[in-house]
């Protein structure tokens, strides 16, 4: 009997099946995934020996919906037609009234958004459990979820939010990364080098801050010398709006993650 199958060969739903079996969350002969493209069912199937990559959703235990928006309601048709019982959906901004409208009584729905970092284990995933999802069902979910990462468990109108911040963060910080590499050649650093110092920086200072009892702005402050190199640096970006650009990205997000929900 397969324990999950992912409906969804794409990135995040290939993050999050890298995830589950890195953490030994289930062994390879247990999950399955479904994926359309012959192409890429190829792919996957030789990137991970022992899943089941196939056409079609088949009898499971449980099912996680991976695709995109437009493609939920097939997706969780072909779910239900298979006896799926409990279904965790990673579609950005498709309700739990939706999917459960589709799937038909008797099965249990948590809405997630995770990010795709979930494949090197350090994930960020928020919860949240439709009409017919009890605590079990949400375990189950979290579960899911733990393995590859942190979850939280919000009202459902807040995931549009957890999307723009959390789903997208990533790759918010991967421009910042690129900036910083760049900046580093610009002034005078071999690019190889420049890529060693800002990654670095970038795990050290959030490994900082996740350990720390501080608050962000209380760590910025400690860096921070009156008319030294890291003031004259935060006032450049201050002058270049960096601030106020996060606050619109995530804002941006958030509201494109509610139309796509609207369809």
């Amino acid at each position: 009997m397969i324990r999950l199958q992912l409906v969804g060969g794409g990135r995040m739903g290939e993050a999050l099946l890298a995830g589950l079996l890195r953490a030994g969350w289930a062994e390879p002969g247990e999950l399955a995934v479904v994926e359309r493209i012959a192409a890429r069912r190829d792919e996957l199937g030789s990137a991970f020996p022992g899943v089941a990559v196939i056409d079609a959703p088949v009898p499971a235990e449980g099912a996680v919906i991976a695709v995109k928006p437009g493609d939920v309601p097939e997706a969780c048709k072909e779910v239900a037609l298979a006896g799926v019982r409990q279904v965790l959906s990673i579609a950005a901004g498709v309700d739990t009234g939706t999917l459960e409208s589709v799937l038909g009584g008797g099965v249990a729905v948590v809405r997630a958004m995770p990010n795709t970092p979930a494949v090197v284990g350090c994930g960020a995933a928020a919860i949240a459990g439709g009409a017919s999802a009890g605590q079990a069902d949400l375990d189950w979910a979290r579960s899911i979820l733990d393995a590859v990462g942190i979850v939280v468990e919000v009202k459902e109108e807040q995931l549009d939010a957890v999307t723009g911040l959390s789903g997208s963060g990533p790759a918010y910080l991967f421009l910042v990364a690129e900036s910083l590499i760049e900046a580093g050649v610009l002034v005078g650093l071999p690019r190889e080098v420049a890529e060693v110092l800002a990654v670095q920086t970038i795990i050290g200072s959030g490994t900082l801050l996740r350990e720390s009892d501080e608050h962000a702005a209380v760590l910025r402050a400690a860096v921070t010398s009156p008319g030294g190199t890291t003031a004259v640096g935060l006032h450049e970006l201050e002058r270049g709006g960096v601030r106020s650009a996060f606050l619109a990205a995530v804002q941006a997000a958030t509201e494109r993650s509610r139309q796509l929900g609207r369809g």
